[in-house]
């Protein structure tokens, strides 16, 4: 869709694009069941492909590099279509973003299931980095762009709840389904199932929602705005270029730059929850379903905490949750080898969560809260590159401490430490960004 033929932005009270999840409501549930059809593609894999990486894609026992390079494929990737979305998205609109996501998921069951090796499921990580990328990012963007400023927390919260619970749901599934039918068939007839569903869902029922990001612009140039006035990051234009607002995100502005790094942070945490939390609990001689609880745990716990969490965020703050998160994560990660027994594990698992939970959405929003409309969506994408570079980042560092170690439990210490030093960055250089709340 060419930017020509979105409807223009009205200052009417009666224009069909005003914010608000109530009266953008059909909308909002129909980009929550994209997030969801979303993370089920990637949470198929955050139990099965760990554990059977030696048996059945002939990866060395304790390769842990070799092991890593699908995240580490998968997080390069991500990363840069993050951005990549977020500044295509402004010129042609979300929904064909949204569609081109989808389309790039098709190759990943294929090439996992005719896979003779570990470098077809790196390749396969490729195109999920390409779906993930380019359809998770528009469906935050949408539902940022369709809530009010003061319900941002409440929408990432609902839209990471919707994709982080299905990352959970898919665990469990994939895991029973590859105990009786073998890891690869279980996961070649759930993800087409998926993807199918994902591609013809989002053709039919999700509307565009770039025009009420260009008429909330509208009504801040004509003084229109209703609700608390806004706290944009100042020292940027509002037609800055893509480098322009990179550079502002990344490195410039003191708030944007700590909520890049604890999104960095907390994607080192998640690969190691992806990749060397199953293989640890495989080694402590936990089956496959078992994991699959235990991981399954960890996302539900992440998605359906994101509830309260981001609508938390919306009363008392984003800072004071996201630091809170970053530390609760850490201590959940330090405590995995400490304990033992599933019930352990379990409870540990859902702390983790919790962690994750208090964080996750509340970073999208702090980020959304001083983005200006016009380039939110690419300020958002700043954010998500350095994120979900976390991926390669921490697939590559963990990789090389395990292996240099020959052992497991170095990267959890490392990890623990790295989520305390993150929250004591973002309780240093991040202001509140809030518009309702004082910066400090």
């Amino acid at each position: 869709m060419s930017p020509s033929a979105l409807p223009p932005p009205s200052s009417s009270p009666h224009d069909a694009h005003q914010p608000g999840i109530r009266i953008n409501l059909q909308q909002f549930v129909w980009q929550a069941l994209q997030v969801a059809l979303v993370g089920m593609v990637i949470g198929m894999e955050r139990n099965v492909l760990p554990v059977v990486a030696s048996h059945d894609f002939g990866v060395p026992p304790r390769s842990f590099v070799y092991l890593m390079a699908f995240v580490i494929s998968f997080g390069l990737v991500k990363g840069v279509l993050n951005f990549v979305a977020g500044r295509l998205s402004e010129r042609i609109g979300r929904k064909p973003v949204l569609l081109m996501g989808w389309l790039a998921a098709i190759p990943i069951p294929l090439l996992i299931y005719f896979a003779p090796n570990w470098w077809w499921i790196v390749a396969a990580n490729l195109f999920l980095g390409v779906n993930q990328g380019l359809a998770w990012s528009m469906t935050v963007t949408s539902k940022v762009d369709i809530a009010k400023a003061e319900q941002r927390g409440l929408a990432t919260g609902i839209n990471e709840f919707a994709g982080y619970a299905a990352v959970g749901l898919a665990g469990i599934a994939t895991g029973y389904l590859g105990h009786h039918y073998g890891p690869r068939a279980a996961l070649l007839w759930f993800a087409l199932a998926v993807i199918a569903a994902g591609l013809i869902t989002a053709a039919l029922f999700v509307r565009e929602t770039l025009p009420w990001a260009r008429a909330e612009s509208h009504r801040h140039a004509q003084r229109q705005h209703a609700g608390p006035p806004p706290r944009f990051a100042q020292g940027l234009s509002a037609h800055a270029g893509w480098h322009q607002v990179f550079a502002f995100v990344s490195f410039r502005h003191p708030t944007f730059a700590a909520l890049c790094q604890a999104g960095v942070a907390n994607k080192v945490a998640d690969t190691l929850l992806w990749v060397l939390f199953p293989l640890y609990l495989h080694e402590q001689g936990l089956d496959l379903v078992q994991i699959g609880w235990i991981t399954g745990t960890y996302g539900l716990t992440w998605g359906a905490s994101q509830l309260w969490t981001g609508a938390l965020s919306d009363r008392i703050g984003r800072k004071r949750p996201v630091i809170a998160g970053l530390w609760l994560l850490a201590l959940g990660i330090g405590a995995v080898t400490l304990v033992q027994g599933v019930a352990a594990w379990l409870l540990i698992a859902a702390v983790m969560g919790t962690g994750m939970a208090l964080l996750y959405p509340n970073l999208i929003a702090a980020v959304a809260d001083i983005a200006h409309p016009d380039w939110r969506s690419s300020a958002l994408g700043t954010y998500r590159y350095w994120r979900d570079t976390g991926y390669a980042l921490g697939a590559l560092v963990l990789g090389l401490i395990a292996q240099a170690r020959g052992s497991l439990l170095p990267a959890f210490g490392f990890t623990a430490v790295l989520l305390l030093v993150s929250g004591g960055w973002m309780a240093w250089r991040a202001e509140e960004t809030h518009p309702r709340l004082p910066p400090r």
